[in-house]
């Protein structure tokens, strides 16, 4: 399937007119993605109708990369027969996924006429909590004996090839399944045929724990530059392995949901899905932060209201008012987002928590220092027309000395709110953004009120 260049309308037009035999011809000579892509159009009983032609091999593949909402309408429509043949060809992850998504009703009526062994692997990967290494692994691997030869092994594995999502890494393993260590496919072919597997595998696996999140397995893959990874329980039995293209996915979900959750948008956080849900579905899972943040949002009117008496004084600082919330607002998210982005990637942990605000502390006395030279020539400049019974110098000083003190708040507070949230067990991408902005307003305009009134001698 290298051919990418089929115009999708040449399928549709194909299938429109029965030609079953160039339907057949165009998914097998277009790669999956492409075919998948092209199917988009089509309705779920038209999309199964061109599935239901393909080759095994060709049918999961395309199956696999339609979106999860037309995997589920194909396969709840379907008979028990048709979508035990769809289930018995996809690969034992990919299998589970769509199970997870059926209808009680479908799912039980489907179980009884699938293999023993299918079955068994099915419970046995659907045991698994959504979001551990071994929600996502596959069953699909090479196993070998310490005590094979690599000419055994190699037949072996050509015979178990097809039926393997990988063959590039081999896993030896003992009694009880106990992971011993691995061989790469290039070693068994250049090793002599009589060579025992014990005497040419590497024995420092790198592995992770059935229970382990997700991320720490997607991320060990990429910081490794691993193929496959294998994953074990607490004995250390291979239970399975998560490939690179499955840790691709595990990244890509994990970059939407923290974004979204950076957004404080609540629901499925899945890539993709913004086009599969209605209108509805997107309202309800931002009104809540936004209505919760509104309503906190009210207390700065209270605020402003409270130093009513001061913007009678000196209605000027009212103008520099949005310059101050916007500074304090942008220097606690950038605080906030590297942060978070350490804890994602274990750089930092809150035990080192101390030190990150000390951190950020100094780092914020550098970028204040410059905002408030900006900002005193900047009032200085733009006030020269007003009149004021205060001396120019003393207002420009006092807002100057309010968005320097804004600027270390926020940065504090951009730090503290994320380690706060990791050491309660929480995602610490639910406090940002809008959460940290709403909060930082709130006190910058306390701080920058309470500057100007001391300083100007307000009341």
């Amino acid at each position: 399937m290298t051919n990418s260049s089929n115009d999708p309308a040449d399928l549709k037009e194909a299938y429109q007119q029965g030609d079953v035999k160039k339907v057949v011809e165009l998914c097998e000579s277009t790669h999956p993605a492409d075919v998948a892509e092209a199917l988009a159009e089509f309705e779920p009983e038209d999309i199964w109708g061109i599935l239901s032609q393909l080759s095994g091999e060709t049918l999961s593949e395309v199956f696999f990369r339609l979106e999860a909402d037309v995997q589920t309408a194909i396969a709840e429509s379907l008979s028990r027969r048709e979508l035990a043949t769809l289930v018995t060809v996809m690969a034992p992850d990919d299998r589970v996924d769509l199970l997870k998504s059926l209808s009680p009703e479908k799912h039980d009526t489907l179980l009884p006429v699938l293999a023993h062994a299918e079955r068994e692997d099915i419970r046995r990967l659907a045991s698994f909590p959504e979001g551990t290494a071994g929600a996502v692994m596959t069953s699909d691997y090479a196993m070998l004996s310490p005590h094979q030869t690599a000419g055994d092994a190699i037949a072996k594995v050509r015979r178990e090839a097809p039926d393997k999502e990988t063959i590039y890494y081999c896993y030896v393993v003992g009694p009880a399944r106990k992971l011993l260590g691995f061989v790469s496919l290039k070693d068994l072919i250049l090793s002599p045929a009589d060579k025992k597997i014990e005497d040419m595998m590497k024995r420092d696996v790198i592995s992770v724990k059935a229970d382990e999140d997700q991320e720490d397995a997607a991320r060990k893959i990429a910081e490794y530059d691993l193929i496959a990874l294998p994953v074990v329980n607490d004995n250390g039995a291979l239970l399975g392995i998560i490939t690179e293209d499955d840790a691709i996915d595990i990244i890509e979900q994990e970059h939407t949901e923290d974004l979204e959750k950076f957004m404080a948008i609540s629901g499925e956080h899945q890539a993709g899905s913004y086009l599969r849900q209605n209108a509805r579905k997107h309202f309800t899972n931002r009104v809540g932060w936004i209505v919760g943040l509104a309503m906190l949002g009210l207390v700065s009117g209270r605020i402003v209201q409270g130093f009513e008496g001061a913007l009678e004084q000196l209605a000027i600082l009212a103008f520099f008012m949005p310059m101050v919330a916007d500074t304090g607002g942008n220097i606690g998210s950038q605080s906030a987002s590297v942060i978070i982005q350490a804890l994602a990637l274990k750089e930092i942990s809150v035990s080192n928590a101390a030190k990150i605000i000390l951190k950020e502390f100094r780092i914020s006395l550098l970028l204040a220092a410059v905002l408030g030279i900006l900002a005193f020539g900047n009032v200085f400049i733009l006030s020269m027309g007003f009149e004021i019974d205060i001396a120019l110098h003393k207002v420009a000083f006092a807002i100057a000395l309010g968005l320097t003190l804004q600027a270390i708040s926020s940065a504090v507070i951009g730090s503290i709110l994320p380690l706060l949230a990791a050491a309660l067990k929480k995602d610490p991408a639910v406090v940002a953004s809008p959460m940290l902005t709403t909060l930082v307003d709130l006190t910058g305009l306390v701080i920058y009120f309470t500057t100007a009134t001391i300083i100007l001698g307000l009341h």
